[in-house]
């Protein structure tokens, strides 16, 4: 287990979504978020005046999995510096989070460090677009450097989710149903609700659903998180129709906006197909549940989903 640990958060001008001020005891750091819109204000402080590393964040916008946020890591002798450059040529962020020392601990060495490690780190949990261009060889640092250097970033790791990054954690499964196969699965009634059907347009179907045996940036109740057994494809217009089905194997969070990614057990099999039949205009506009002994047995939409 975890060892618990406190932070202590300071808003110097009364705005909780200003520029906040993070520390912990017996900690040489100092973190600082800030919203793009206040830079004019904040930027004389003289956190930004030291050593540090910094992550600037801001939305995708639309393209393939636009609900992951889009990071770009730096660090620089001078924060505030490196941060004017970024007003002027990086347009996506909204946010920006600075780590610096308050002992004057941290030199060019150990930030590059840094950055090489929260670089490399983002790039495997998969949460997030980087912006930075390759990631950084690893700089060369005394075995006593490193494991200091290491401590700092453990700190800065336990922050972020705190401030509201989540980016850089490894997503953590919030379910895992490890669904067995249809012969192998013992009868249940028919109103249990143990699958989830989503509407699926003909690139992401045959990308994600059937390429990448995945769905994600879907929204699902807390209660039906440790529900879900199954997902099925609704194929929009001009399929119109469930073609498809897979056993979900875990749920993982997906984005920073309360989504969440399914990660399939087993390929996706083709099913029915079940299609819209005459169920009511607005039926499939987004997930819905239903159940599984339905599915096997439905003839059209609203044999699975009524007409509500």
């Amino acid at each position: 287990m975890a060892d618990p640990f406190t932070i202590r958060i300071f808003v110097p001008d009364g705005d909780p979504e200003g520029l906040r001020l993070i520390d912990r005891m017996n900690w040489t750091g100092t973190g600082v978020t800030f919203p793009r819109t206040k830079w004019s204000e904040v930027r004389q402080r003289t956190e930004f005046q030291r050593t540090g590393v910094y992550i600037l964040v801001g939305p995708t916008g639309e393209g393939n999995e636009p609900e992951l946020p889009t990071l770009y890591i730096g660090q620089a002798d001078n924060v505030r510096n490196r941060i004017e450059n970024h007003m002027q040529d990086k347009v996506f962020w909204d946010k920006g989070i600075v780590f610096v020392s308050t002992s004057g601990g941290l030199n060019r060495a150990h930030v590059t460090w840094l950055e090489y490690a929260l670089v490399k780190r983002a790039s495997e949990t998969h949460r997030c677009h980087l912006d930075n261009g390759n990631i950084p060889q690893e700089p060369a640092l005394t075995e006593a450097e490193k494991a200091d250097t290491g401590g700092f970033l453990k700190e800065i790791l336990q922050i972020l989710p705190l401030v509201g990054l989540l980016a850089l954690e490894f997503p953590k499964p919030v379910a895992v149903p490890a669904a067995a196969s249809p012969a192998a699965r013992p009868r249940t009634p028919l109103a249990t609700l143990d699958t989830v059907v989503v509407p699926a347009q003909k690139d992401g179907f045959e990308r994600v659903f059937l390429g990448e045996d995945c769905w994600y940036a879907i929204r699902i109740g807390g209660g039906m998180l440790d529900k879900i057994k199954y997902i099925a494809a609704y194929q929009t217009q001009p399929v119109s129709a469930i073609t498809h089905y897979a056993p979900v194997a875990r749920i993982e969070p997906y984005g920073e906006e309360g989504k969440y990614k399914l990660i399939f057990s087993e390929k996706a099999k083709p099913i029915g197909p079940i299609p819209f039949g005459d169920a009511p205009q607005a039926a499939i506009q987004s997930p819905r549940y239903a159940s599984f002994a339905k599915l096997q047995t439905a003839k059209k939409l609203t044999d699975l989903l009524g007409r509500a």
